[in-house]
């Protein structure tokens, strides 16, 4: 087998040549000890060879590209480092191999990579016992190819395309790190063809907004009604909306600092004129460290609305139903005989019920509105007015490498006009249609 030396590159080793037959050997100059090998499949392996117990042996740390060259470099690093402990990095492999299951793997990723490196930790977890809790007893090395793409397809059809999507995405990222761990199998979660996803555009529209806001007074909860009135106002992601805190507020200056976002980075989010008075009334109404606490929950804020979500979007798509003029038969025909009022649920169940019946389409009203679709609502209405890009990113906590540099030189002035602008025309929109 012959071997040549150089400084690994992601392009340099994607650029090998491929033997007819055998393998070609090569050497990275930059970490001693580090090598990789070139099948006549393909097959790009590095691996460290080194003397363990008197024995010339080599050890796998994985494939390229699914292994990195900085990956790669830091897997030869520790492995030298357990052979010069006393250590064979063999027979942990080998255990591995064929005792470790998919469940065990998977804690082992949580407590050692998810929780220590990615803020979204406990969403990893949900979502892999959601979806593969029935992997949990099976060894790696029975799950194939074949059964990833067969539950790809069947959360696609059930879930949703992206639910689909994310979910092999985390099965490739828990089998890339259990082959870096020293797993020899191959990641079944490769070469899954994955669906096409299309960008949401959905926003309440300016028609909606009276409806809307009609719901949101009714709600039996003003914790909950007043969570959504925030999460409009301030375009702020759903989870930093839930753990608001009164500490994080500057009434003089009307901000809130996030500490944290997604992106890893504190964000200074404006505070428009009307979100003043509900945050008032809030801090008059509760003693919590929380603006929108839950006694029921470990954390102590709220943590899923998304009941009460649903409940808010047919109240306000059933308004919206009854002031449309042509739908005014299905209303009549669906009344009890004592007079007295279905409850929502069941009115929209006998809406749909009737208009099938008469071959009538009956519109979603905002039924298709998702929590996340506020956030959306704030930078389209910022659009609306004018406001630039830039503006928009800085106020929703985009991050860009286009933008990056303005941002930093961006104050919150322009944010505020914009965001002021925005929620001034929301509110106004909200104001006009008559409800019933």
């Amino acid at each position: 087998m012959t071997s040549k030396a150089f400084n690994f590159t992601k392009q340099g080793l994607a650029s090998l040549p491929v033997p007819s037959s055998g393998t070609i050997s090569y050497r990275d100059t930059k970490e001693k000890g580090l090598s990789l090998y070139v099948t006549a499949k393909g097959v790009k392996s590095f691996f460290v060879r080194r003397r363990i117990s008197g024995r010339d042996e080599r050890v796998i740390l994985g494939r390229f590209p699914d292994m990195t060259v900085d990956g790669a470099r830091k897997a030869a690093l520790k492995v030298k480092n357990d052979i010069a402990q006393g250590m064979n990095p063999n027979l942990e492999k080998k255990k591995m191999r064929e005792e470790t299951t998919f469940g065990e793997l998977f804690q082992k990723y949580l407590d050692e990579h998810s929780k220590i490196h990615k803020r979204s930790w406990e969403y990893d977890e949900s979502e892999v016992k959601r979806h593969l809790a029935h992997w949990m007893t099976r060894r790696l090395s029975s799950i194939s190819r074949q059964e990833v793409r067969a539950l790809h397809k069947k959360i696609g059809a059930n879930n949703g395309h992206v639910q689909a999507n994310r979910i092999v995405d985390r099965i490739r990222a828990i089998f890339n790190k259990g082959i870096e761990w020293g797993w020899e199998g191959e990641n079944p979660a490769t070469k899954i063809t994955k669906f096409p996803e299309t960008p949401r555009d959905r926003f309440v529209l300016p028609h909606e907004f009276p409806f809307f806001f009609a719901a949101l007074a009714e709600h039996e909860d003003d914790t909950i009604s007043d969570y959504f009135w925030i999460a409009l106002l301030t375009g702020a992601r759903k989870s930093n909306v839930l753990a608001m805190r009164w500490q994080d507020i500057d009434w003089h200056l009307k901000q809130w600092r996030i500490p944290a976002t997604k992106n890893g980075d504190p964000l200074t989010v404006v505070l428009p004129q009307s979100a003043i008075p509900i945050l008032e009334r809030r801090q008059r109404k509760t003693n919590s460290i929380w603006v929108f606490p839950s006694a029921g929950s470990k954390t102590g804020h709220l943590v899923s609305p998304k009941r009460a979500w649903k409940s808010i979007k047919l109240n306000a798509t059933i308004k919206y139903l009854r002031s449309l003029p042509a739908l005014e038969p299905l209303f009549d025909d669906i009344k009890r005989p004592d007079g007295k009022e279905l409850s929502n649920g069941n009115l929209y169940k006998a809406l749909v019920k009737c208009a099938k019946g008469r071959k009538i389409d009956l519109p979603k009203g905002i039924l298709d509105v998702r929590i996340h679709d506020l956030r959306r609502t704030l930078g389209s209405y910022q659009a609306i007015i004018g406001a630039s890009e830039v503006v928009i990113g800085k106020s929703l906590g985009h991050k860009s490498s286009e933008a990056t540099k303005i941002y930093s030189r961006l104050t919150l002035d322009p944010v505020r006009d914009a965001v002021e602008a925005a929620t001034a025309k929301m509110m106004a929109l909200g104001q006009k249609a008559e409800i019933r």
